[in-house]
C-alpha cells in the first residue's frame, strides 16, 4: 500500500497539529535557583517541516484548578454554555476557560462592569475610586498586580453570569518559542529551551500558560500539544563560507543550538563564535557539554562565557565582546554575521550599544559613521535579533 506524505502546510496556525512530548528534562544542575526545560516534541510523520531560526508556535490550556476556582467564584457548574467571538456555535464555560481565553491581563473594562453589578456600598467605593479619571496611575498599578481571579475574589459583590464574565476575556493565543534543533541533525523532531515563569503578586503564586503547560502539565507521549511553525526572518546566511557570532545568553541559546547543528550537519567551512551567560557556570551553562565538545572538536572556533555571579563584579555577554573586541572587529571586517537572540529590554541594548563602540574604536570611524556601517549590516541582512 503506498502512503503519500501529507503536504507539509496541512498544520497551520487554524490547524495545528496535536503532537505529543518525547523528553523533558532540566537543564540546570542542583543548586540553581533556575529551572530551565530541554524539551523535545514528536512531528515525525506529521509532514510538518521547519528551518533553523523558525519558531515553533504552542497552544497551551489553563490549569485546570484555576478554571475550578474561576467557575466556583462565578456561582457557576461549569456546563453553562457561553459564546465567544468567531465560534459559530456555543461551547461549555469549562470548555472555554480551559482552551480558548487569556484568564490574565484585566483591563479597565471589567472594573467598570463589576461597578455596575455590584450590591456592596465598600466594593461600590472603592472601584469608583480607581476608575475616577484622576486615578490612572493607581488604576495601572492596581492592575498590574492583578489576574481576572483577583477581581472577582475582591469583589463578590458583583455577580456576573458566566457571559457576561467570558464577554470580558481575550483570546488565548500561542506562545512562540525558538526551536533550539536542526532538522537535519533530528528529522520528526522539534527541541525547545524553555524557562517555566513562576512567581508571587498579590499574595499570590502565579504561573506562565504556556511555560508551564509544557514543563509541568504535559504527560510525555499522552498530552496532545497542539503546535505548528512559525517562519522567521532570522536565519543562517546561505553562503556557508560565512563566520557567524552568535550572541544568546540564557535561552537566548535556543537558536545557537540549532545553528551550529545546522553548520555542522552540512560541513560548512564558515567559523561559529558563541557567547554565552548566565549566573553561575556549575549550574547554569546550559548545554555546556554540547559546547565543550564541539570546542574540542573544533567545530566552535571560540565559546566565549560570561557568568554574572560566579565573581565579585558582574560580568555579562557585552564585557565579553569589549574584551574580545579586536578580533570581534576582525571577523566583522571580513563578512561575519552577527546574530542576538534574547531579552530585548536590557541585554539586547546593551549588546547593541558594545557593537556600536567595537565598530567605532577598532574600525576608526566617529559614532555617526559607526551607527552607518550598523544600519548597512541591517540592510545587508549581517545583523540579526530574534528579541523578546
Amino acid at each position: 500500500m503506498h502512503v503519500s506524505t501529507p503536504p507539509f502546510n496541512l498544520y497551520t496556525k487554524d490547524n495545528p497539529l496535536p503532537a505529543k512530548l518525547l523528553e523533558n528534562r532540566m537543564l540546570n544542575k542542583d543548586g540553581s535557583s533556575k529551572d530551565v526545560r530541554h524539551l523535545v516534541i514528536d512531528i515525525a510523520g506529521s509532514g510538518l517541516t521547519y528551518k533553523v531560526g523558525d519558531s515553533l508556535g504552542v497552544y497551551p490550556s489553563n490549569r485546570l484548578q484555576f478554571v475550578d476556582e474561576f467557575i466556583d467564584l462565578l456561582g457557576a457548574t461549569g456546563n453553562e454554555p457561553v459564546m465567544l467571538p468567531r465560534q459559530t456555535a456555543p461551547l461549555s464555560l469549562r470548555e472555554a476557560l480551559t482552551t480558548k481565553v487569556s484568564l490574565a491581563g484585566p483591563t479597565r473594562k471589567i472594573l467598570e462592569t463589576l461597578a455596575a453589578k455590584t450590591t456592596d456600598p465598600k466594593e461600590k467605593e472603592q472601584l469608583a475610586a480607581l476608575l475616577a479619571p484622576e486615578a490612572k496611575e493607581a488604576l495601572e498599578l492596581f492592575l498590574g498586580q492583578r489576574e481576572f481571579i483577583d477581581l472577582l475574589e475582591e469583589f463578590p459583590g458583583a455577580r456576573l453570569t458566566p457571559q457576561e464574565f467570558v464577554d470580558h476575556l481575550r483570546r488565548l493565543m500561542p506562545r512562540l518559542y525558538s526551536i533550539a534543533s536542526s532538522p537535519r541533525m533530528f528529522p520528526g523532531q522539534v527541541h525547545l529551551t524553555v524557562a517555566p515563569v513562576r512567581y508571587e503578586s498579590n499574595g499570590r503564586r502565579r504561573y506562565g500558560v504556556c511555560s508551564t503547560f509544557l514543563a509541568d502539565r504535559v504527560t510525555r507521549r499522552k498530552t496532545p500539544v497542539p503546535v505548528f511553525v512559525a517562519e522567521s526572518h532570522f536565519g543562517l546566511p546561505a553562503d556557508l563560507t560565512k563566520d557567524v557570532i552568535m550572541i544568546g545568553p540564557g535561552t537566548g541559546i535556543a537558536p545557537f543550538r540549532a545553528f551550529v547543528q545546522e553548520r555542522v550537519a552540512t560541513s560548512a567551512p564558515g567559523r561559529n563564535w558563541l557567547f554565552f551567560g548566565d549566573q553561575h557556570e556549575k549550574t547554569d551553562y546550559l548545554y555546556g557539554d554540547e559546547w565543550k565538545r564541539l570546542l574540542a572538536e573544533g567545530r566552535m572556533a571560540r565559546v566565549d562565557l560570561a557568568f554574572s555571579r560566579d565573581q565579585p563584579k558582574k560580568i555579562y555577554v557585552q564585557d565579553r565582546m569589549r574584551e574580545a573586541a579586536a578580533e570581534l572587529w576582525a571577523w566583522l571586517k571580513g563578512g561575519a554575521y552577527f546574530y542576538v537572540c534574547g531579552d530585548a529590554h536590557r541585554m539586547a541594548k546593551d549588546v547593541d550599544a558594545a557593537l556600536h563602540e567595537i565598530i567605532a574604536q577598532h574600525g576608526g570611524l566617529e559614532p555617526a559613521a559607526a551607527a552607518d556601517y550598523v544600519k548597512q549590516m541591517k540592510k545587508d541582512k549581517r545583523y540579526q535579533r530574534d528579541v523578546y
